[in-house]
């Protein structure tokens, strides 16, 4: 098991998330319910992804976890 919080690059993905919720103040309140959350959601989904593959019981697993990660941050 690997103690994701130590990970850079978990760390990271919590701060793109944190500025992510920071930009979507920003939006158009039109699209508080529809962009605007699908947005937050995706945001979030990076760290959880690290974080959940983290408490797997094999680094394959982990491995797999942070491929989704980046498949979510790089589409």
């Amino acid at each position: 098991m690997h103690n994701f919080e130590k990970l850079k690059i978990w760390q990271k993905a919590m701060d793109i998330a944190v500025e992510v919720y920071e930009v979507s103040l920003l939006l158009p309140a039109e699209e508080k319910f529809n962009l605007i959350q699908q947005i937050k959601k995706c945001a979030v989904s990076i760290p959880s992804n690290i974080a959940e593959g983290s408490g797997r019981n094999s680094n394959k697993e982990f491995a797999q976890f942070l491929g989704i990660a980046k498949d979510l941050l790089l589409n």
